[in-house]
């Protein structure tokens, strides 16, 4: 039995959790309810739960017409890591972006998120790419699952 609830952000608060974990681990990039409902719109996205309390989000990309590649990415909150929850995020974003067609898989992480960039390696990740968006200081770092 699953130790998380998960689920689609549906409503305002969902939307809200969904959006504070993502600007707590991406600070670079702090992103408006607006946004977040946006994202929401052209991607698959999930909040995650132990109980009542946050623990994570996650993001798939799906592909697009031109290319058989997803992006999968899985958030957890710092107080949270550690206790296989982004093993389950990740496990469930991954069939995600299968049965959506994906035929590569990608992920993407903030440099100063050093645990997001050992759990991605960990799970077979070979970084590809990295860059500064405009005005940022902390690189972005694309990998492909090998």
């Amino acid at each position: 039995m699953s130790k998380l609830r998960i689920e689609q952000p549906h409503d305002d608060a969902t939307f809200k959790d969904w959006q504070d974990v993502h600007n707590e681990i991406i600070p670079t990039h702090i992103l408006s309810l607006d946004d977040v409902r946006e994202r929401a719109g052209r991607n698959h996205l999930e909040v995650a739960y132990e109980g009542d309390v946050l623990v994570g989000c996650t993001t798939v990309r799906p592909p697009g017409e031109d290319t058989s590649t997803a992006t999968v990415i899985a958030r957890v909150l710092p107080a949270h890591r550690g206790r296989g929850f982004g093993e389950e995020l990740y496990a469930r974003g991954l069939d995600r972006a299968r049965t959506l067609g994906a035929e590569v898989i990608e992920t993407v992480v903030l440099a100063s998120n050093e645990d997001g960039l050992r759990f991605a390696q960990k799970h077979g990740f070979v970084e590809f790419d990295r860059y500064l968006l405009p005005g940022d200081t902390i690189h972005w770092i694309d990998l492909r699952l090998a």
